[in-house]
């Protein structure tokens, strides 16, 4: 099967470049390299999922041809399950399974500080803080600055977001979170529930915000039982 993987905010296609060594063979891993950044870096940043989703599902649709899943951590979360709200919409099916991260229910509003238009220091500060913004970019004037106009983008898709209703998803889920993420608590985490019909499995690691780095050996695994488990269950061609 595919794993599509979408990137957290400020995050590119090589967050999950050693994904596919840690995984089961069947799976293969289709990392999702967004506009501004990387290979794509002289491209315009999206600035809402409302705007980046139909882009991004026209992009897959060639690799919808067998059972598939989508992940995304934090911002990447989002785009994963409106993606896969998207598909239903426009008639091509949905996957056969939807593993999230480090992101409270779609539903629930955000809380804290919003900082996408924030004057730059405090970004600095608050990119610093959360840990997932490697230091030496941070530490780099000339680079964190050829590189705000992306932060900027994706911290706007993130905090801009608003959910629209829609019925419940029919496919499995995987919620996956830090014991000690002030940005998705256990409590937010557990009612993505409210998102499928189907089984929504919910668990917990050691680590703040961005524990799915430090804690990869561990979840890496528990995510390939859970997408073998997906396709031995009868998952069609396109994950219908």
């Amino acid at each position: 099967m595919r794993l599509f993987c979408a990137p957290h905010a400020g995050g590119g296609a090589g967050v999950y470049r050693t994904w596919a060594r840690l995984l089961a063979p069947e799976i293969e891993v289709v990392a999702l390299r967004l506009p501004g950044r990387e290979m794509r870096y002289g491209e315009t940043p999206y600035t809402s999922a409302e705007e980046l989703v139909p882009e991004l599902v026209r992009g897959v649709a060639p690799l919808l041809d067998r059972p598939h899943a989508w992940f995304g951590h934090s911002m990447g979360a989002l785009i994963a399950f409106e993606s896969c709200r998207w598909l239903r919409r426009t008639g091509l099916g949905e996957p056969a399974r939807l593993l999230v991260s480090g992101r409270s229910a779609p539903q629930l509003p955000l809380r804290g500080r919003l900082v996408h238009d924030a004057p730059t220091p405090e970004l600095a500060r608050w990119l610093r803080a959360t840990g997932g913004t490697p230091p030496e970019l941070l530490d780099d004037p000339a680079l964190f600055e050829a590189l705000l106009p992306m932060l900027r983008a994706d911290m706007t898709v993130a905090e801009t977001y608003r959910y629209r209703p829609e019925p419940p998803l029919a496919c499995p889920m995987s919620v996956f979170g830090g014991s000690d993420d002030e940005y998705a608590t256990p409590e937010e985490l557990r009612q993505w529930d409210r998102q499928t019909t189907a089984e929504c499995r919910t668990r917990l690691y050691q680590g703040g915000h961005f524990f799915i780095h430090d804690m990869k050996e561990q979840i890496l695994p528990v995510i390939g039982e859970d997408l073998l488990e997906s396709v031995s269950h009868g998952a069609g061609p396109a994950g219908r």
